[in-house]
């Protein structure tokens, strides 16, 4: 008896000892919805979770708490694995590239391991995109408190661009124009308003200075982004000065997986003047998801092209060198530093014998740009994922040799130096409860600075321009079932401006179900009495320069807008549906202007100043759709209706008739996107942009003295055909092309000869254009 009770002990405590010891597990496979093939390198984020209802609902935002996280890929068969976990119930979060992001929740005890086949959705367009642009956190778009447009991968490649500028029309009210027939000096308008109105960020950063700012949009290659989030209406208070009309936010690529890419594109600009363009990404992680690194390169190489054969570029030739890395570090399971450089060189030219020097040119432009860039971010949360702190700091430094000069100038070289830096540190707050709802709370400081020093001897100018601000904000967001609410502001203090800034901002976001939403907004912005892109690059007219100076006792430019919009969204089947419509009014106060004052005494060339204006008046209406059909098919369109003018007409021309309406904006444009796949390793893609009438300054020199014109509508039309072949199992290899600007629609009017205006320049950049292209990697 007394053995069989040693024994019966003995057994129980093995026993126990073992079950103790037992190692919880999950295991599983992720697959194509459609397709049922495995999905290597997605990654899979695991969490354990407190006071969790098991709900698998799409889109619903869980509010447990985070006990315990680890992360990991699939190998190349889709599967995956979690080793040595306690009970307990865990959430997984799936997201890989190219597909909707998908979430599980999961429950392992008593030693047993479970095991998930999951299936993931393509992502056809961007409904459940997560975006950071609205209120500086990450959050699903449908729940922004601001309309958040997205450019992503797959629009870039339907519509054949290799820059940042190519892309940008696709999105209703931004229009890409090129302002220089020499240079090619590009520039973005959001709902109307000029270049220098709009925000362009590097990873939610203002790096992008005046000078980066003169051919930034050409220097950012698309194989460098990740995506593009642009939100129309002042946002000065998220991101200070310059945000007025809007904020366009290149998110860089973070490595997500295991994986690369190498494409080439060779294009015949207008059937005569060729362009090359050869791209490399690399990604890489580690096997728990710690540390990972993605890596891209850029080449492009585009000959100048003489439209009407007058011996004088219509396009300036390019040829740059892109490179750079974007990579993470998770110290914790709570901690993440991030790690981003770039860098550029591009040296591009126009105007005639661009086979002499400049200066022995009747006309040339040319740059020659060097820019280094990077940034660091670091990350950390506490209590239970409920709050966040991130500290960061970006610097960027540009060098730029240039020439703008015209009859033979031997002293219109200029060299530029520019540095931008900023630093700041945010605190985020998950609250369970803050007066009648759960809210999120931000708060933050930054500090940025931009040193500019451009000297060009032909035309007496050593302009040195040190910019600092100093700037705080604060905001709460209140999450309700039918109502989120969002007030926040900002307060700069601008070292050319006296007084502090501050820039308020009120949202409104109405869900009375899961298929609509409507947003009210209203948000302010401001501009600084400095030196912007556009007094950085010297025109040609009339076979001189023509140069922008700032008038003394410049006052800041204010503006207050307003907006109102409501999305709906649906699935039938296998169709899916999203329609937006919103309506805005920007009021612009102090509004610069640019005043016509003569000639140089000395030089001889022209000089505008800017000034203050009255104020000016932007209004109008945006429409989206986005239509798709399974993996088939996606359609995607938008249109802009606005009128853009001054209270007051102002005097463009000393010889002209003032104008009440803002040059070269037309009342009417749109844009247009189709992706049909024929066959699953067929598809073709049909792209296109509507441009309407405008009013344009046209500067006496080709012709005898100034006036105003009105533009021809518009309609550009692109065709792209692309097929797949497998490769080596998981390698994939296309070859492409197409037909870019089908029926060249374009400017026909261009001055001629070394007295042209070259800013004369309005439409469609490029002319009837092929193209031919491959891809291979396994992305």
């Amino acid at each position: 008896m007394i053995l069989k009770n040693v024994f019966i002990g003995t057994y129980l405590f093995l026993l126990s000892i073992c079950t103790a010891f037992a190692q919880n597990a999950i295991k599983g496979i992720i697959k194509d919805k459609n397709t049922k093939e495995p999905i290597s390198f997605v990654v899979v984020h695991l969490s354990e979770i407190e006071g969790a209802n098991a709900v698998n609902k799409p889109g619903h935002q869980h509010k447990y708490r985070h006990s315990h996280t680890a992360g990991t890929t699939t190998e190349e068969n889709g599967e995956f694995e979690f080793r040595n976990l306690h009970d307990g119930i865990y959430l997984l979060k799936i997201t890989g590239m190219g597909y909707l992001p998908t979430e599980q929740i999961v429950e392992v005890k008593g030693g047993k391991s479970g095991y998930f086949s999951i299936f993931l959705e393509e992502k056809i367009f961007q409904t459940q995109e997560v975006v950071v642009s609205a209120n500086r956190n990450e959050v699903d778009r449908r729940l922004a408190p601001v309309v958040v447009n997205v450019l992503n991968t797959k629009t870039f490649e339907a519509v054949n661009s290799c820059d940042l500028a190519k892309s940008l029309n696709y999105q209703s009210g931004l229009r890409v124009e090129n302002n220089c027939q020499n240079c090619g000096f590009p520039q973005v308008r959001i709902n109307g308003l000029d270049g220098p109105y709009s925000q362009i960020l590097i990873d939610s950063r203002p790096v992008l200075s005046a000078l980066g700012g003169v051919y930034g949009l050409e220097q950012i290659p698309v194989n460098m982004i990740d995506r593009v989030e642009i939100v129309r209406g002042g946002g000065s208070a998220l991101f200070g000065s310059n945000a007025v009309a809007g904020t366009i936010n290149v998110i860089t690529k973070d490595p997500v997986d295991n994986s690369f890419q190498v494409s080439s594109i060779f294009s015949s600009l207008g059937g005569k003047s060729p362009e090359s363009v050869v791209n490399a990404n690399v990604s890489l992680l580690t096997k728990e998801n710690k540390a990972g690194i993605s890596f891209y390169q850029s080449y492009r190489n585009r000959h100048s092209l003489d439209i009407d054969g007058d011996g004088f570029s219509e396009i300036g030739k390019i040829e740059s060198r892109n490179f750079g890395f974007r990579g993470y570090i998770r110290p914790s399971n709570v901690s993440r530093l991030s790690l981003e450089y770039h860098t550029s060189d591009e040296f591009r030219r126009g105007g005639d014998l661009m086979h002499l020097p400049p200066h022995e040119a009747n006309i040339a432009e040319q740059t020659d740009h060097s820019i280094n860039g990077g940034g660091a971010t670091y990350d950390h949360y506490f209590k239970d994922y409920e709050h966040k702190i991130s500290v960061y700091g970006s610097i960027q430094n540009i060098a730029r040799k240039s020439y703008y000069g015209a009859g033979k100038d031997p002293d219109a070289y200029g060299t530029t130096s520019d540095v931008t830096w900023v630093t700041g540190a945010t605190y985020v707050a998950q609250m369970r409860k803050f007066l009648f709802s759960p809210a999120s709370f931000t708060a933050g400081i930054e500090y940025q600075e931009n040193c500019l020093h451009d000297k060009m001897v032909s035309y007496n100018r050593d302009l040195k321009q040190n910019v600092k601000v100093g700037s705080g904000f604060l905001q709460n967001e209140w999450n309700g079932n039918l109502f989120n609410l969002l007030v926040g502001a900002r307060v700069d203090k601008h070292n050319l401006i006296n007084h502090l800034i501050f820039s308020p901002r009120i949202n409104l976001l109405y869900k009375p179900s899961e298929h609509i939403q409507g947003r009210l907004t209203f948000s302010t912005g401001f501009r600084a009495p400095q030196a912007y892109d556009e007094d950085l690059h010297v025109a040609a007219v009339g076979g001189k320069g023509m140069v922008i100076k700032l008038i003394p006792g410049l006052k800041e430019e204010k503006s207050l807008s307003y907006s109102g919009s409501v999305d709906f969204y649906k699935d039938w089947d296998l169709w899916q549906v999203n329609l937006l419509f919103e309506l805005f009014y920007t009021d612009l106060r102090n509004v610069f202007v640019l005043i016509p004052v003569g000639n140089d005494p000395d030089s001889g060339y022209t000089i505008q100043e800017r000034g203050n204006g009255k104020g000016a008046r932007v209004y109008g209406a945006n429409m989206d759709a986005k239509f798709a059909y399974a993996n088939k098919l996606r359609w995607q369109l938008g249109f802009t209706w606005q009128q853009s003018r001054y209270k007051e007409a102002f005097a463009w021309s000393e010889t002209a008739d003032p104008v009440k309406n803002m040059l070269r904006t037309p009342d009417c444009y749109g844009y247009m996107t189709l992706t049909y796949n024929i066959w699953k390793t067929l598809q073709v893609a049909v792209s296109g942009t509507y441009t309407g009438r405008m009013f344009l300054p046209h500067f006496a020199g080709y012709i005898s003295k100034d006036r105003l014109e009105r533009s021809s509508d518009f309609y550009d039309l692109n065709l792209k055909l692309s097929y797949d072949f497998k490769w080596r199992g998981s390698l994939t290899f296309q070859i492409n092309g197409g037909v870019q600007n089908i029926f060249d629609s374009r400017q026909k009017d261009f001055d001629q000869g070394e007295n042209r205006d070259s800013k004369y320049f309005y439409g469609p950049v490029q002319p009837r254009s092929y193209f031919l292209g491959f891809k291979i990697g396994n992305i």
